[in-house]
């Protein structure tokens, strides 16, 4: 039996206190051994003053995770080409790791636009997909509707955001609760976000 790895992506601009409380409900509310919470790098191509280092959003994700036995921090795509695609990650991670099996796991915004996402059929047809719920315009396409390799988790709704709390900082604000203690400490002592 091979050990399921959820794959949760982001940038983790900085991870807060939504992005934990997802990433736990998924390892303990699916059939999800582990997840992996995978630091997407900083694109080349794009210019972002707001984003962080690659090594510093993948420190506070370390931060953040110490202590949850299922939840891993993963600089896999550091290591990879840019700009660079899921499928080519999952690609990556199935020839690294031969005894996992690899999902994804997205919230239903992402889940209305995957079929726009490179080689989409691919992905769908190797790797199960766990949804959370998100409050968002648009529909999901009926294609992905009652698909068996797609399954909705019931998962709290977390209306927070790496950009609202950059925003806040910024403004000399007291969010504080929005962020695990370790990664807020980190924030403060680097003097991120002002």
């Amino acid at each position: 039996m091979k050990k399921k790895i959820g794959l949760y992506f982001g940038t983790f601009n900085p991870i807060h206190i939504g992005h934990l409380a997802i990433a736990n409900h998924m390892a303990e509310y699916s059939d999800l051994d582990e997840i992996w919470l995978v630091v997407t790098p900083h694109n080349p191509f794009k210019k972002k003053t707001s984003l962080l280092d690659n090594h510093h959003r993948l420190e506070m994700v370390f931060q953040a995770t110490e202590g949850y036995d299922k939840l891993k921090p993963s600089d896999i795509e550091f290591k990879l080409p840019q700009p660079n695609y899921t499928v080519n990650t999952l690609a990556h991670l199935l020839e690294k790791y031969l005894d996992y099996s690899f999902g994804l796991i997205m919230g239903e915004d992402n889940l209305k636009g995957f079929h726009k996402w490179k080689n989409y059929e691919t992905i769908l047809e190797h790797h199960n997909i766990y949804v959370y719920p998100r409050i968002a315009e648009g529909r999901v396409d009926n294609q992905f509707k009652d698909h068996p390799k797609i399954h909705r988790i019931a998962a709290p709704i977390m209306q927070v955001s790496s950009t609202f709390i950059r925003k806040a900082i910024a403004e000399g604000k007291n969010i504080q609760p929005l962020l695990p203690p370790t990664v807020w400490n980190y924030i403060d002592e680097m003097n991120f976000y002002r």
